[in-house]
C-alpha cells in the first residue's frame, strides 16, 4: 500500500503526456544545482536545530551553564530551534520526494525514522510532564534524575538520527545485491525494483 502510493507519487505525479516527460519528482532528483543545495541546506538547518538542542540538553545534565537558569537558556535558543527544525523537515521532505523509492528501500532511513520518531516523543514527554515543575528545579545546577534521563534520550536519539542518515549515502545494504536475510527482510527487498538476493543462497 505505502509502497503504491510512492510509485505514484514517484513517477505520475506532474508527469507531461510525452513518453519521456519526467514527473516532478523525477525532475528535481535529475536537476544538477537544486538537489545540491538541498542536501547541504538539509545537513546546515539540522547542525542549527541539533546545535540548540544539544546546548540546552548539556545544561538539563549540569555538565554546562550551570550558573545561567535552564529557562534563559531554552528561551534563548528557541527561535533558532524552531527555524532549524521547520527548515529541516521541509528540505527533508524534498529531499525524501525527490528520490521515494530508493529511501522506502534503504534500511538506514528506516533506522532513522525510528530514532527520529523516539527523539521527538521524548520531546513531548518533556515538555508535557518532564518541565511541568521546572520552576523547582530551574537554577539548580544539577537537575532531577528525571531531567538528565530525559536529556540523555535526546542526545542519543539525534546523534543515531544524524548518524543513520549519513549513513544513507552508502550503498553497504542496498537491494539487488548479496544480502543478509534479515537485511532484505528489514528493507522489503522482494518487492523493490532490484529484488532480493539471499546471501546464504549465493555462498553455497
Amino acid at each position: 500500500m505505502i509502497r503504491d502510493v510512492l510509485v505514484w507519487l514517484a513517477t505520475k505525479v506532474g508527469k507531461g503526456p510525452g513518453e519521456y516527460d519526467p514527473s516532478w519528482s523525477e525532475a528535481l532528483a535529475s536537476t544538477l544545482n537544486v538537489w545540491g543545495l538541498l542536501e547541504g541546506t538539509h545537513v546546515l538547518s539540522l547542525m542549527l536545530f541539533a546545535g540548540t538542542i544539544f546546548l540546552v540538553d548539556f545544561r538539563l545534565l549540569g555538565v554546562g551553564f550551570k550558573k545561567t537558569p535552564i529557562s534563559v537558556i531554552s528561551d534563548r535558543v528557541l527561535p533558532l530551534t524552531i527555524f532549524g527544525f521547520v527548515l529541516m523537515v521541509v528540505t527533508g521532505v524534498a529531499l525524501f520526494y525527490a528520490k521515494p523509492l530508493l529511501y522506502y528501500h534503504n534500511l538506514w532511513f528506516r533506522l532513522k525514522l525510528i530514532f527520529l520518531a523516539i527523539a521527538v516523543i521524548n520531546i513531548f514527554i518533556f515538555h508535557y510532564r518532564v518541565q511541568k515543575d521546572r520552576d523547582a528545579w530551574d537554577t539548580a545546577e544539577t537537575p532531577p534524575l528525571k531531567v538528565r534521563m530525559s536529556a540523555t534520550v535526546s542526545i542519543l536519539a539525534w546523534v543515531t538520527v544524524i548518524t543513520f542518515g549519513r549513513f544513507i549515502a552508502y550503498d553497504w545494504y542496498e537491494c539487488g545485491k548479496p544480502l543478509p536475510h534479515w537485511a532484505n527482510v528489514a528493507q522489503e527487498c522482494a518487492i523493490s525494483e532490484r529484488g532480493a538476493i539471499d546471501l546464504s543462497e549465493v555462498s553455497q
